[in-house]
């Protein structure tokens, strides 16, 4: 074996030369190649035999291999099958020398992984020809490996910025359930129970409730124009000016000539939202809302019914009342006008209020529940506890759904009244 090595770089001066392993068995087709090979700009090596080669090989990073294809011992096809089997970090270019010419043998050479055959004897200008075209091959494996790493560098810098973006998300997500008052809460008449299941980490759904002067009580039920992170920041502000934010910032409430807090009308709350988002806002979102007021001494509730989902007034007996006829949502049209709706519960009726991820929650064909289906859950479901009764619900929406995740918010306020 020796080794000649160029130290100028190859023919066009840039970089170091590519290191090329000469094969063969005899010595002066070697130095032919080598003396060819050198003038071209090639670092050259020569090997005497392919298992020397295959030696080399293993502690070299040849750019190029051309090899005989017979030779006494392990031929050039067992060699290309060998090196390609080595690990390696950049592609290394064989080509086979030889004087067959059949196809089924030319096949064999190119199963073994040979990318190239030259045909004995080798012209100088063909040998070149072909090695250029190598050099090529290799310069473009190296430019794809460079751009894998580039690739593996920037996914691991969204990964590591997803991540936190995860965790920032979760975060959010308890801080949105943080601003939800107690899941559940007796108001001695009565007891409001809340259900709010994001689709994703943090949702555009609100539920609540807070108590009004006279032995009232209010709740609602929100729901925000998409989903993520915008429609949580819009839920947010919401939640404190629904009772979440004290009585000095309730929409809800005003302070009469003797500076006691009381309620604006259902119906109003309804229609200060929406100048509130329109003059104040200016975002381009809106919601949907049903919100009510009950007096817990008579059982009378009046409501608003904004864009959400028809009320249900769920019986003792059984049956269920879908009330209000639609409305327009909160924040799309300056002046809307909010029709407030009446209804009376009687001990032992619940008043629920829901948002669409709870009517419209699709199952695996994609049709969608709808207040029939909703009427089948409640009437299975009625008997239970009020917390119970919501857990339930969540658990038939989702074999309704086939177990795939919800698409939307679920989310809802349960009024169960006793007089």
């Amino acid at each position: 074996m020796r080794e000649s090595a160029r130290t100028a770089a190859g023919e066009s001066g840039q970089g170091p030369p590519l290191r090329v392993l000469v094969v063969d068995d005899s010595r002066a087709q070697r130095k032919i190649l080598s003396v060819s090979l050198q003038r071209a700009g090639y670092a050259v090596t020569e090997a005497g035999s392919a298992e020397a080669a295959l030696a080399l090989c293993r502690t070299l990073p040849f750019d190029i291999v051309l090899s005989d294809w017979v030779m006494p011992g392990m031929s050039g096809l067992d060699l290309c099958r060998a090196f390609r089997a080595l690990p390696r970090e950049g592609y290394g270019y064989f080509v086979l020398l030889t004087s067959k010419s059949e196809k089924a043998e030319v096949a064999d050479g190119l199963d073994c992984g040979a990318d190239d055959f030259l045909t004995k004897p080798v012209s100088a200008g063909e040998l070149r020809a072909r090695l250029r075209a190598g050099e090529r091959v290799i310069a473009m494996q190296a430019e794809l490996v460079e751009t894998n790493r580039m690739i593996g560098r920037t996914l691991g810098e969204l990964r590591a910025l997803y991540d936190g973006l995860d965790r920032d998300l979760v975060e959010a997500r308890t801080l949105q359930h943080a601003m939800m008052p107690a899941r559940h809460r007796d108001f001695g008449g009565g007891s409001v129970s809340l259900l709010l299941r994001p689709s994703g980490h943090v949702g555009g759904d609100l539920a609540g409730y807070f108590p009004l002067r006279g032995n009232r009580i209010a709740m609602f039920s929100v729901d925000v124009s998409g989903h993520g992170v915008a429609s949580a920041m819009l839920t947010a502000r919401l939640a404190g000016l629904l009772g979440g934010g004290g009585e000095e910032r309730s929409i809800a409430l005003a302070r009469d000539a003797q500076g006691r807090c009381e309620a604006w009308p259902p119906e109003m709350v309804a229609a200060r939202l929406n100048r509130l988002m329109l003059e104040s806002f200016r975002i381009d979102q809106y919601f949907t809302l049903a919100y009510a007021e009950i007096d817990l001494s008579s059982g009378r509730a009046a409501l608003v019914q904004a864009g959400h989902p028809h009320p249900a007034v769920i019986r003792a007996g059984g049956g269920v009342e879908w009330l209000g006829s639609g409305g327009l949502p909160v924040g799309l049209i300056p002046g809307a006008a909010f029709e407030r709706v009446e209804t009376r519960l009687f001990p032992g009726d619940r008043l629920f209020l829901m948002s669409d991820g709870v009517t419209e929650c699709p199952d695996a064909a994609g049709a969608e529940l709808g207040t029939e289906g909703l009427a089948r859950l409640i009437a299975a479901n009625a008997g239970l506890p009020p917390q119970d009764f919501l857990d339930a619900l969540v658990w038939d929406l989702s074999a309704h759904r086939g177990g795939a995740d919800f698409p939307d918010d679920v989310s809802g306020a349960l009024f169960h009244y006793r007089g």
